[in-house]
């Protein structure tokens, strides 16, 4: 078992399951999405992407690619969270709409980590055959 695979493995899974839970709950209610998740989400996607760039694996290219896209949806939907809070006036919280646009950027990295995870086990059982 290799150190390094396992710590691949396990920051791009950790990246997906940091994802999902901030998208999961109602998509419009500021309540059930917490910023600091979503930051989380950011820097463990972004390690993520750092990692991959030593990937030599014929899925390599593609594997980037996703976390990729994850990032600038992740970057997006922080970008769209900042801005919202700037306009707010204080003591005042986000609306659903803005909620819904941040939770529906997150959703989209959720995907490309999905197909990132699943890029990643078809490698693990085509290096077994």
């Amino acid at each position: 078992m290799s150190l390094e695979r396992v710590l691949f493995a396990f920051v791009i899974v950790l990246a997906l399951t940091l994802n999902v839970g901030f998208v999961v709950g109602d998509i419009d209610n500021p309540d059930h999405h917490d910023s600091v998740e979503l930051f989380l989400a950011i820097i463990v996607s972004l390690v993520a992407t750092v990692m991959k760039f030593g990937d030599r694996s014929p899925l390599g290219s593609t594997m980037l690619a996703t976390s990729l896209v994850a990032d600038v949806q992740l970057l997006a939907a922080a970008g769209v969270w900042g801005v919202a809070v700037a306009q707010l006036a204080p003591g005042a919280e986000l609306g659903p709409k803005q909620m819904a646009t941040i939770v529906s950027f997150a959703t989209g990295a959720m995907v490309a980590n999905v197909v990132s995870v699943v890029l990643l086990v078809i490698e693990t059982a085509n290096q077994r055959r």
